[in-house]
């Protein structure tokens, strides 16, 4: 099966944002692996909670012109009501610690046979066990 990629919001606005954390040039990392990813044209799973996400902090067409960038990679889904609901069991279950729209993009990935790209311990700690999750700059593709 085809390796995919769902990338968590802050995945996203590392590249939009350039940013970096002090040390990391976390804007760099996420470009690399999108450019991979398009090079090798490994699909990557946009939904509708990461632009809505996305839209806290860009316009709409800021968010279209990004993603332009990648269109003939990008997949678009929008969550179901049965992942909805299974987020929203997997959210109780590990107590409310962390954000409802981080479970519900771990389940999206799941559902879609992604691999989860974040960055956030929380994803790793609370997440790991119930999906693939990985930071762009530890994944190598073939």
């Amino acid at each position: 099966m085809p390796q995919k990629f769902y990338l968590d919001t802050a995945i996203w606005r590392d590249y939009f944002e350039d940013r970096k954390d002090g040390i990391r040039p976390l804007g760099e990392f996420a470009f690399q692996f999108l450019r991979q990813c398009k090079e090798r044209k490994i699909q990557v799973i946009v939904s509708d909670v990461v632009v809505f996400e996305l839209r806290r902090y860009f316009s709409q067409e800021r968010v279209n012109e990004v993603f332009s960038h990648f269109e003939d990679i990008i997949v678009k889904v929008s969550d179901t009501p049965q992942q909805l609901s299974e987020a929203n069991r997997e959210w109780i279950k590990r107590g409310k610690k962390l954000p409802f729209d981080d479970v519900l993009h771990a389940v999206l990935a799941k559902r879609n046979k992604a691999v989860l790209v974040a960055r956030d311990n929380h994803f790793f700690e609370f997440l790991s066990q119930f999906v693939v999750v990985d930071k762009p700059e530890d994944i190598t593709l073939d």
